[in-house]
């Protein structure tokens, strides 16, 4: 098979947050899948039946896909607010596909708040998720990490530094907060050959848009479409590879133009 098709063959990536056959974190599986690498991801149905109602996820039909590719696959029920999620997921995914070189944190806690809804709450739990433990998995890979060069982690952000986001203040806080966190840890893992980047993928369509929502926003696409989860994970793919290897410490609009 040719190689840049395989490019990521003998490495094992951790993607978080990949329960739905239309989310992003499906497609950054599937891409880097492709691109040779053994999968694990994280996937937990309680936050799922939050969110999406009925729609618990469809973690059976993502390792099925997976494994269609040719790759070993791990998926993992894990909640990741529990203080311990970052060495458990670690462990389980060591035990069954081996030391993890590239992590993807592409989980989050997201609910709508704003001022008057605001409270402490809602606080801890958006940063459970999105800063403990992207933290935590990010901290503990790197020491965990024995090659060279190679290592990746790509953390996933929401263009919160590109202007205001009304009644989502705990997202928007906790998602800028990765934002500085992965340009300092850049700093600090160059050295160790693993490099650390920040994707904010845009407006995605992943089921999440309700009808009056896309008539207010199509139009201001310059594209004429909304980001699908492909293009976040051919992105997120090329930063894994080697062809990568001399980007870090970047956060990376990649929104097809939107807003200009």
């Amino acid at each position: 098979m040719d190689h840049q098709i395989r490019s990521l063959s003998g490495r094992v990536a951790l993607v978080t947050g990949a329960s739905r056959t239309v989310g992003i974190g499906a497609a950054i599986c599937d891409a880097l899948a492709r691109d040779g690498a053994d999968i694990a991801f994280s996937h937990f149905a309680d936050y799922d039946r939050e969110m999406y109602g009925t729609d618990t996820g469809d973690p059976a039909r993502i390792e099925g896909a997976l494994r269609a590719t040719g790759v070993r696959v791990a998926g993992i029920a894990i909640d990741l607010s529990a203080p311990d999620a970052a060495e458990n997921l670690l462990n389980e995914v060591e035990a069954r596909l081996g030391p993890v070189t590239v992590l993807v944190n592409n989980a989050a806690h997201s609910t709508r708040d704003g001022y008057q809804k605001l409270d402490a709450a809602t606080l801890d739990r958006h940063y459970a998720v999105n800063v403990r433990t992207t933290a935590l998995l990010a901290v503990e890979f790197a020491r965990r990490f024995q090659g060279h060069e190679g290592g990746r982690i790509i953390n996933l952000v929401s263009g919160q530094n590109m202007g205001p986001m009304p009644e989502e203040l705990a997202y928007v806080a906790t998602k800028g907060a990765i934002a500085a966190f992965s340009r300092t840890l850049a700093a600090e893992l160059a050295p160790r050959g693993i490099t650390v980047n920040a994707v904010n993928p845009g407006v995605t369509d992943t089921g999440w848009i309700t009808p009056e929502l896309r008539a207010e926003l199509l139009p201001q696409m310059p594209r004429g479409r909304f980001g699908e989860p492909a293009d976040a994970a051919r992105l997120i793919a090329w930063l894994a590879s080697d062809a990568a290897a001399w980007v870090t410490g970047q956060l990376i609009d990649s929104t097809g133009g939107w807003p200009i």
